[in-house]
């Protein structure tokens, strides 16, 4: 009798399960980035559809908000009211399920958000961490492009004759002081440092700081420093706003330094020693000394004060951080069949560690991006060899 009893209680479970399977709405993709409408915010490919998570959550800090989820297949909406959560299924290829989940979750907006305890928290990496990611490239000065560029610009002497850190500091200044930063228009559709700067002077506009860091990051290059551009960004998946930078190795330091043309702004320790992200990012969580140059500043409208910009604009956005593999003239223009590969470095409390490698390609530029993610510092502050 008690077994029964028992085969019935498992049935009754399994069928309940099935049922509340069953009963969840189903959208189609054939792409694993999705895009998000919040209370009429569209976030293109900020959301990865990641079946291995039951549910996976999104949270909405507006509320009532209707919230969507858009596909390349399909697409569901929902009014999300307080107390309330909302299920549905992402059938993924036709044949993975992604059980996801929207509710609504308040913001006090009376409190600053711990941005430095949520930093804190990321500390940890892995060092043993060694699944492939791509070695990093640095296109040598001899590219015709980058030679065009040299001489169109005179970058020879902007950057001017004094050691390396001063030409490295120089040609921040020149870029800051050329083109304003705009962070509420696109850059332009040709994204290289060439085109930019002549459709923002052409046109009186400015660059938002992918595009300023794209600039800087080409004038380097053509100097032949070596020097990538960094996204730097919360924890959040999806996020309203984040920061690129630059990291410029320097020779006579023996590191990667920390260059942001959107703020004409560099990082020194109490010595007055440049520091590199990696040595903010650790600063900033041992609560160790850290000073920005006294003349940064946005726009020559206000100045970069060290509270506002170092402990908590870049504490915030120093969670995780990610760079194109290669470091080249014109990086990020579309065209088809291009590709552009990533790597993304994230601590161990990081959401989303899994897939390691995606795959996608742009729906009308048909480029093809490869995100890779590591959660080992050392191979992404590689030495540039």
């Amino acid at each position: 009798m008690k077994k029964n009893q028992l085969l019935l209680a498992l049935l009754l479970v399994f069928c309940h399960t099935l049922f509340a399977q069953q009963s969840r709405p189903v959208i189609r993709a054939t792409s694993a980035m999705v895009d998000i409408r919040d209370n009429g915010k569209l976030s293109r490919k900020t959301w990865t559809i990641t079946p291995k998570l039951k549910p996976d959550v999104y949270t909405t800090p507006h509320k009532n908000a209707r919230v969507s989820f858009i596909t390349d297949s399909d697409s569901i909406s929902f009014k999300v009211r307080p107390g309330r959560t909302y299920d549905f299924s992402i059938l993924l290829n036709g044949k993975d399920t992604a059980w996801t989940r929207v509710k609504y979750e308040p913001v006090d907006k009376g409190q600053q958000p711990a941005y430095l305890d949520i930093l804190k928290k990321a500390s940890r990496y892995n060092y043993s961490d060694h699944r492939e990611i791509p070695r990093f490239t640095y296109q040598p000065a001899s590219t015709p492009e980058l030679v065009a560029l040299k001489e169109h610009f005179r970058l020879d002497s902007v950057a001017g004759e004094g050691n390396e850190v001063s030409k490295i500091i120089n040609l921040m200044h020149w870029v800051h002081n050329l083109v304003p930063h705009d962070g509420t228009h696109d850059n332009p559709v040709v994204k290289n440092a060439m085109n930019m700067i002549t459709e923002c002077k052409r046109d009186h506009k400015g660059l938002n700081c992918r595009g300023l860091a794209t600039v800087l990051n080409e004038c380097y290059l053509a100097e032949g420093i070596r020097s990538r551009f960094i996204t730097c960004m919360p924890k959040d998946s999806v996020f309203d706003d984040c920061h690129v930078i630059n990291m410029v190795w320097s020779n006579d330091a023996g590191k990667w330094l920390w260059m942001d043309p959107t703020n004409d702004a560099y990082v020194m320790n109490e010595n007055g020693d440049l520091l590199g992200i990696r040595e903010v990012r650790e600063r900033l969580i041992s609560g160790k000394a850290m000073i920005i140059n006294p003349d940064a500043n946005w726009n020559h409208r206000s100045s970069a004060v060290k509270e506002e910009y170092l402990y908590r604009y870049m504490t915030k956005n120093l969670y995780r951080l990610e760079t194109p593999v290669g470091s080249e003239y014109d990086t990020e223009t579309s065209s088809n069949g291009k590709r552009v590969d990533y790597v993304e470095l994230l601590p161990l409390d990081g959401y989303r560690q899994e897939p390691q490698k995606t795959e996608k390609t742009g729906t009308h530029s048909r480029l093809k991006y490869t995100d890779y993610k590591t959660n080992n510092p050392d191979l992404f502050w590689a030495k540039p060899w």
